[in-house]
Order: C-alpha cells, then sequence, then structure tokens
C-alpha cells in the first residue's frame, strides 16, 4: 500500500471523525455513534499499513480513545431507550444540502429492521411519488431485510388515476424484490412519521418532501438528493420499545 493511500485513508478518518464529535457535542447521539465507527474502522485500516512503530502507537492512542466514546455513547442511548426517554432534533435549513434519504436514515437502520410504516399526506404529485419511491429504494440497499412496508396516505381528488397507478406500479416493482407494499388512504391524514419495527420513529415537518425543486433536469442535485437543496423542516428522532401499528 502506497504513503498516499495511507494519507488518504487518515485524511478520511479524520474527516469523519470530526463530524462525530460535532454531532456527539450537539447531542446527535446516534448519528455520531456511526460516524465513530466508520472513523475508528479507516483509523484501524491505516493502522495496519503503518511500519513506523511511534506512529503505531499513535494511531492506537487515538483508536482507543475514539473506542471508549463510542462505547460511552452506546451505553447512554442503549439507557435513554430503555427508559422511553430517547429524543433527538435535527435542523434542516433552508437551502441546506447533505440531506439524502441515505443520509438522514441511516443511523436508525440496523439488521433487525424487517417492517416500516409510512405516514405521510402528500404522496401524492408525481415528485412526491417519485420521493416515495426513492424511499423504498433506499431501504432496499440498506444493510436490513426489510419484507413489508405500510404507507398511509391521502388520496389525490384532482388526479387520482396517476397516483393510484404510480402507487401500483411501485407495488408490483416491490412485490418482485420480495417487498410486501400495503396501500391505505385516509380523508382526515394530517400528522406525517415514519416508524421502523426495531423502535425508532422519525417525524419529519414537511414528511418525505422536504427537498426543493432542481433548477434544472440536468442541474446538480437532480438525481443524488445529497446534492438537492432542502427547505427548512424540524426532524425529531424518538426510540420506543414497543412499535405500533399505524
Amino acid at each position: 500500500m502506497t504513503q498516499n493511500h495511507v494519507s488518504g485513508m487518515e485524511s478520511s478518518a479524520i474527516s469523519v471523525l470530526k463530524r462525530a464529535v460535532e454531532l456527539d457535542q450537539n447531542g446527535r447521539f446516534q448519528e455520531s455513534l456511526v460516524c465513530y465507527q466508520e472513523g475508528i474502522q479507516l483509523l484501524m485500516d491505516a493502522l495496519k499499513a503503518v511500519k513506523d512503530d511511534s506512529k503505531r502507537g499513535h494511531y492506537r492512542d487515538k483508536i482507543k480513545g475514539y473506542m471508549d466514546r463510542a462505547e460511552q455513547i452506546k451505553v447512554h442511548v442503549n439507557q435513554m431507550k430503555e427508559d422511553g426517554k430517547y429524543h433527538e432534533q435535527i435542523k434542516i435549513a433552508e437551502d441546506a444540502t447533505g440531506h439524502s434519504y441515505e443520509s438522514l436514515f441511516k443511523p436508525y437502520i440496523s439488521n433487525l429492521l424487517t417492517e416500516v410504516w409510512v405516514q405521510d399526506p402528500y404522496i401524492r404529485h408525481t415528485h412526491q411519488l417519485y420521493n416515495f419511491l426513492r424511499f423504498c429504494e433506499m431501504l432496499l440497499k440498506a444493510s436490513c431485510k426489510v419484507k413489508k412496508i405500510h404507507l398511509l396516505t391521502s388520496q389525490d381528488e384532482a388526479d387520482s388515476s396517476q397516483q393510484s397507478s404510480a402507487l401500483a406500479e411501485i407495488k408490483q416493482s416491490l412485490g418482485a424484490r420480495g417487498v410486501a407494499l400495503d396501500l391505505q388512504y385516509s380523508s382526515t391524514i394530517h400528522d406525517r412519521e415514519i416508524r421502523f419495527d426495531n423502535g425508532w420513529i422519525i417525524k419529519i415537518g414537511r414528511g418525505l418532501d422536504y427537498f426543493k425543486r432542481p433548477k434544472g433536469r440536468f442541474s446538480v442535485g437532480y438525481c443524488d438528493y445529497d446534492l438537492r437543496e432542502c427547505q427548512e423542516t424540524n426532524v425529531d428522532i424518538f426510540h420506543t420499545q414497543h412499535t405500533k401499528t399505524l
């Protein structure tokens, strides 16, 4: 392994661990834990390639310090989950980027996740239907084995045929990959909420539709939601030992 490669891993580790510390200091513990784990792994990979004893010792000290902090966070989060007191809030600023579904939901997805409930009144128009499809694709790519997705939304009175045909196509496509889509409509639904059967509850003020329109079909951010500008919204994350069915 070249020196440049090692330097690259070290630089990546510093960047990820810096983000972990920032999240930690802001009380976003579950997110910080994911970053600590990623940063520690990068440092361990760099350690394997380093021959200099003093640098190896430096890496070991850093790894131990970050591992100790990660373990403290894990114990703290588990205790809050057991007590039913876990609550984090993420404030997404106007025009902010870096808040794709993968970035937002990754810390709360585990291999225990098999069933998801989505309550969102605005899965109607074309871009909102694509948002839901992107959310489903994110789940399919994640390190979990989701078998069922429940969607509770409102019916588009202006053009129900487009909505129903699009959701039917999504249902068929998910079914071909072994995931069942349970679709229900409500005329009184207002709140927006996503529940995972591993206990996590994510409430987004704007639901899945918190992205701004791209400036054009060939503009940056059209395909990659991490590069798409957002509308201002708050995300509240809770954990409960018992996730009820919506």
